[in-house]
């Protein structure tokens, strides 16, 4: 309960004291203690005013009754000390955690970090997100500010400020999130890369193409995921496992708990570009798993990374001439996972049923030129098709399941 007085008429070490006039125009004082526990810091904030005063206290009153008391204490802590904080209790996926770590102390950090937690407003956020908008894609400022969106969030929930100034931020404006068709290579661009790239990543290349595993999903391929006619993906390899204190190289798939995993149809080809990198390759245990993508020469880290084989891809690229206009490498290697889903769309297999496709279900399907349909395997018409066709090359799925062609 606050209590509002004049110190002039009941403190006597005040310099007024003591005061007889009703009407002194003294200061008035409230007096309250925090979260009203009598252990709590007594505050003794004053007023000219005694409705001032009655407000305030009135105010304290509401709030506390209404459990909407904020201690001003609580909203100190400065966005530097809270980012760390917050980030370190979230319960996140490594790769997210990376993301989130580096978008805050390249960025949060530097330009809000030493205003506290309840001081930042609206205009701040607004200011921050125009000045990240010129240095990050749209796509990446939109995805990083979820993050402090639910950092203001939390801090709003835990009292440590009224409201969340991220909330009504406009973002930039991101576009569609259909695959660019100039993004996909061609199949005569698939071999291309297959070629150029070092040998022993070949089967990367085709893991990609030809069954629409992710990168890090194809760098942890191991003998386990070969079964007698379709893959079984359970594992992807950690951001650090190329780091030699890197406790963890295998993590579980993207959006799937440990244990989980999934089953891709293997096309022939596929299963015979397999063999071959045995013969030549092998496989090298790593954390207990015959894995066909360790690094064989003397000095190279443990195992390659999603960042790290990036680069390498890029640079081959470069290499055999597949460039833009601007010099820049004219694909990634997540375009190969784009051939795959587009083959599949084309040959009618639907997004919910191909294993990429739920990353390029808007993508759109390869030219005639580059993808052909085939009469279904073992039918007459399929007998007599004289075209040379992907069972023997990248497979899709068609809807009764067999492998669908591709006209090279």
């Amino acid at each position: 309960m606050a209590t509002v007085y004049q110190r002039c008429k009941s403190d006597k070490r005040n310099v007024n004291f003591p005061c007889d006039k009703p009407r002194c125009g003294h200061p008035w004082t409230v007096r309250y203690r925090e979260h009203g526990e009598p252990t709590s810091p007594e505050r003794q904030p004053s007023f000219p005013k005694k409705f001032q005063a009655e407000a305030f206290a009135a105010k304290l009153d509401h709030d506390k009754y209404e459990g909407l008391y904020l201690d001003p204490k609580r909203g100190e802590i400065t966005v530097r000390a809270y980012a760390k904080e917050w980030l370190e209790r979230q319960v996140i996926g490594e790769s997210t955690y990376s993301n989130y770590e580096s978008f805050t102390r390249i960025h949060l950090v530097p330009r809000l970090g030493s205003k506290t937690i309840g001081g930042v407003q609206e205009k701040d956020i607004e200011t921050f997100v125009a000045a990240v908008s010129r240095k990050l894609a749209a796509s990446t400022v939109c995805d990083r500010m979820k993050m402090v969106n639910a950092m203001f969030k939390t801090a709003v929930k835990e009292k440590r400020r009224a409201d969340n100034p991220a909330e009504n931020v406009k973002l930039p404006r991101t576009s569609a999130h259909a695959v660019d068709e100039d993004e996909i290579p061609t199949l005569h661009e698939v071999d291309l890369i297959a070629k150029q790239i070092s040998p022993q990543y070949r089967l990367t290349v085709y893991l990609q193409a030809g069954a629409g595993l992710r990168i890090s999903e194809t760098l942890a391929f191991a003998t386990d995921c070969r079964r007698a006619d379709f893959i079984r993906v359970r594992r992807q390899v950690s951001s650090k496992a190329n780091r030699a204190d890197c406790r963890t190289r295998f993590v579980p798939l993207k959006h799937r708990a440990e244990g989980e995993y999934r089953d891709i149809p293997m096309p022939a080809f596929l299963d015979e570009e397999i063999d071959a990198h045995m013969k030549e390759w092998g496989a090298t245990a790593v954390g207990g798993l015959e894995v066909l993508f360790a690094p064989r020469e003397r000095g190279k880290t443990t195992m390659p990374t999603a960042s790290t084989y990036a680069y390498h891809f890029k640079k081959e690229l470069k290499a055999a001439g597949m460039v833009k206009p601007d010099g820049a490498p004219k694909y990634t290697p997540h375009g190969l996972r784009h051939f795959f889903a587009s083959t599949a769309l084309a040959h009618g297999t639907p997004s919910t049923k191909s294993p990429a496709g739920s990353a390029t279900n808007r993508s759109k399907p390869p030219s005639t030129s580059t993808a052909t349909s085939c009469p279904p395997h073992g039918t007459a018409a399929a007998t007599s098709c004289s075209k040379p066709c992907a069972r023997d090359r990248l497979g899709a799925f068609c809807d009764d399941g067999d492998t669908a062609c591709v006209q090279r």
